[in-house]
């Protein structure tokens, strides 16, 4: 199956004339793009932009990262909408979105959008949404609208509404909330699922051993480690042990890749701290030390994570969308993957540090 990556996009940007000012998908905006640099083969792409007859505002960039979170949505091919893929991060998303329209394997379409309100479904207009098309091109340098039809309709529930009603807040943990305990767990899950779909293991915080999953405890999922003092990795770390039994997540698949902290509108700070007693009692251990939390507290998140005590952890934020985006992903093409590495899912996530 062919797979469209961030070098996919840097080279069909590349191939654009840095000659031409290239106009947005969105007829309202009426400024102009020009293309000033791409690095290859996965980016940064930097770009300038102006208002028609105005002067031209400083030199942009676009991010490997924001690339890479594009390329993956665009991998569905299914419709996706920009700001909902980045969240309404990046003020150079809409950029993105129509230097891509301009190359030939991507199409604009608006399908109509499902909309659920008190129980009752209804079909409404469609926003702009970009669609990638490999065996269906068009012109390069132009922008071109396909239409799907009145048949393709985009659910905008997003893809972890699906694990809702599975996964329940049970644990009762004082001073959260059932709401904030229940997205809690369900990120959890949606972890231990990315990892399960990867071909590894996972362990979840002592804690939340209790967490119900399709009528049945986390802790008895075979993809689970039971028990971290049977985990070879860190047996023989005592320390390590009694503060790894409290983090969040840990991923396992031979090594430990991955420390994960899950902040939704608690403290960042203690779970920095504790990723810090963590990496301090087994610094042998190549691990990725990440905080996982909602969009909205991206700012907030930066800002803990520069303090100059938890420099060392050279952290890494793990936006929820993206959560879900490679849950999505997973999901979609289990069985099918193999060989993936800890570089991809990296490109989910963005230095904090």
């Amino acid at each position: 199956m062919q797979i469209y990556t961030a070098s996919n996009i840097c080279r069909a940007i590349n191939c654009l004339d840095k000659n031409i000012l290239y106009s947005y998908v969105n007829p309202k905006n009426k400024g102009e793009i020009q293309i000033v640099n791409v690095v290859m083969p996965e980016g940064p792409i930097t770009i300038r932009r102006r208002k028609i007859g105005e002067q031209w505002g400083e030199y942009e960039t676009i991010s490997s990262q924001m690339i890479w979170r594009v390329a993956n949505a665009l991998n569905s091919r299914i419709p996706i909408n920009i700001d909902r893929v980045l969240a309404g991060s990046y003020n150079t998303r809409s950029v993105l979105e129509s230097l891509l329209a301009h190359t030939p394997e991507i199409f604009v379409c608006t399908p109509g959008r499902q909309e659920t309100i008190g129980g009752i479904v209804s079909i409404k207009k469609g926003h702009k949404h970009i669609l990638w098309l490999p065996d269906k091109t068009h012109k390069l340098g132009k922008i071109e609208y396909i239409d799907l039809g009145e048949s393709c309709v985009i659910n905008e529930i997003p893809s972890m509404d699906m694990m809702y009603d599975v996964v329940p807040a049970k644990i009762n943990k004082e001073g959260m909330s059932i709401e904030i305990q229940r997205r809690h767990s369900q990120i959890q899950v949606a972890l231990s699922e990315i990892a399960r779909a990867l071909d590894m293991r996972s362990w979840i915080a002592v804690e939340d051993h209790g967490i119900i999953y399709n009528q049945k405890r986390i802790i008895e999922y075979p993809n689970i480690v039971k028990q971290l003092t049977e985990e070879p990795t860190i047996s023989q770390f005592p320390d390590a042990i009694q503060v790894g039994k409290h983090i969040d997540c840990l991923y396992f698949n031979g090594g430990l890749p991955f420390a994960f902290e899950v902040e939704h509108t608690t403290g960042v700070t203690s779970g920095l701290s504790r990723m810090l007693q963590f990496k301090n009692a087994a610094e042998h251990l190549n691990t990725h030390y990440v905080i996982v939390a909602p969009d909205n507290d991206r700012e907030d998140v930066i800002t803990k994570c520069h303090k100059e005590q938890f420099k060392d952890l050279n952290a890494l934020y793990f936006p929820y969308s993206q959560v879900e985006e490679l849950y999505s992903f997973t999901s979609r093409h289990e069985g099918k993957i193999k060989g993936i590495k800890k570089d991809f899912l990296l490109t989910f996530m963005e230095s904090a540090s």
